[in-house]
């Protein structure tokens, strides 16, 4: 088991509709290849924020299937970079 981690961007929030009232947030690699998912509950984070990068296990990174959600995500990394510093959260 390896202890290796990647810095992935938040790229993509989502609140889900549904009795459990989750909020999805996506991350991904800079080039936009690789994501990992995480889901937190919306209460109680209300105002929180979500922080703008994360270290994770490279090995929970998934990799993106298609070239338009790939492009996307490295744009949105981008994007991120040039408004925000790496321990912030919006």
């Amino acid at each position: 088991m390896s202890d290796e981690t990647t810095r992935v961007w938040l790229v993509e929030r989502t609140f889900v509709r549904d009795e459990l009232g989750l909020v999805s947030l996506v991350y991904a690699t800079p080039d936009g290849e690789r994501y990992y998912r995480r889901q937190i509950s919306a209460s109680g984070h209300t105002g929180a924020g979500a922080d703008v990068t994360r270290e994770v296990a490279t090995a929970d990174l998934q990799p993106v299937d298609d070239e338009e959600t790939v492009e996307r995500y490295a744009g949105e990394v981008d994007r991120m970079r040039d408004q925000h510093d790496p321990d912030e959260t919006v």
